[in-house]
């Protein structure tokens, strides 16, 4: 029997991502050359410690563990709504770190942000400097060392690195999509059913190549990858996160291929157990003010970070009742000002 959940949410790392099964038939891919899967001693978030302590502290809820296997199964990427400060783009380091899928790949969405951002970049201008310079240098062929091919001045985006023909799948963060354009998640639609896209440039530039064969670099490192004839096709489809503030609709037809999460305002359990595993066993203070986070739940959107503010000064801080209470109120408006009975 195939291992379900292969992501357990306990933040073990673990090679549990080699025992998933074989893919729906429908979402089976081939591409090739295959490319060797990145270091999984490379932690999901080794560049930013931050990174790091949120994969390694994330709190996963049940229900977030049996979709993200879900999402993992299907080969659907993961569409995660929900207010602000619920821990939604720290979901996709969790679980890179515990299957060791390596760096995670991160595409900020912007209103201006179109598909070939996150596809890839091309710049026609430094290959024409280059080119100038390759001629004023030398009459004839090409030397070793020439800059001007159109593979020295293009790179994968974090979009189009993932869907390498990678033998394990990439984990990439598609972060607050709902401050997009229209036309972008339907322009993802194609990309992400089919798996592949192709590089218009490269495609041209293979009729004059032997082999067809360019070398470009991939985001995130100075590593070149093979793209043979300008066409890229993944070989395990990428673990892919699309966050949302629920700030918009989305086409149904995108929804429909989306595994979709919506995470909640923690309760009162869940909430002690971040701060858990953030700063250590809540003590009686930090529960008084877990209490009143969630009293005032109603009043606007609710931060996790602004409670965990406020208990970290609380326990650190050296300063007078007056200066405490000042800056906790400034780091979690929403609890209000304490009580003169409060430690604050």
């Amino acid at each position: 029997m195939p291992l379900w959940p292969v992501y357990t949410g306990t933040n073990e790392p673990h090679d549990g991502i080699a025992e998933l099964p074989a893919p729906p038939p429908w979402r089976a891919f081939d591409g090739g050359p295959v490319l060797p899967a990145p270091d999984a001693a490379a932690d999901a978030s080794a560049v930013s410690p931050d990174r790091t302590h949120r994969a390694e502290t994330y709190q996963a809820t049940e229900e977030t563990v049996q979709l993200v296997n879900a999402a993992l199964y299907l080969r659907r990427p993961l569409l995660v709504t929900g207010p602000p400060g619920t821990g939604k783009s720290s979901l996709v380091y969790a679980v890179a770190r515990e299957l060791g899928l390596g760096p995670v790949l991160r595409w900020n969405i912007t209103s201006r942000s179109t598909l070939h951002d996150g596809l890839y970049q091309y710049d026609p201008l430094s290959r024409l400097y280059a080119a100038r310079q390759e001629a004023a240098r030398q009459d004839g062929p090409r030397g070793a060392d020439d800059r001007s091919g159109i593979e020295h001045h293009l790179r994968l985006g974090p979009l189009g690195t993932a869907l390498l023909p990678y033998a394990r799948p990439r984990a990439l963060l598609i972060d607050e999509i709902d401050k997009s354009d229209l036309d972008l998640p339907n322009d993802l639609l194609n990309v992400l059913e089919e798996g592949q896209y192709e590089i218009p440039e490269l495609v041209r530039a293979a009729r004059l190549a032997p082999d067809g064969v360019a070398e470009v670099l991939a985001d995130g490192t100075d590593e070149r990858v093979p793209v043979a004839r300008g066409r890229v096709r993944c070989r395990a489809f990428p673990f892919v996160v699309l966050t949302s503030n629920g700030e918009r609709e989305f086409p149904p037809a995108f929804l429909r291929r989306c595994v979709t999460l919506h995470l909640r305002q923690p309760d009162d359990r869940h909430l002690a157990e971040i701060v858990r595993a953030h700063l250590g066993e809540p003590d009686s203070y930090a529960r008084t003010l877990i209490d009143r986070f969630l009293s005032r739940s109603g009043v606007g959107d609710l931060a996790t970070d602004q409670l965990l503010n406020a208990i970290y000064l609380a326990r650190s801080a050296d300063l007078d009742t007056d200066s405490l209470d000042r800056l906790a109120e400034q780091l979690m408006p929403y609890l209000g000002r304490a009580a003169q009975s409060d430690v604050f």
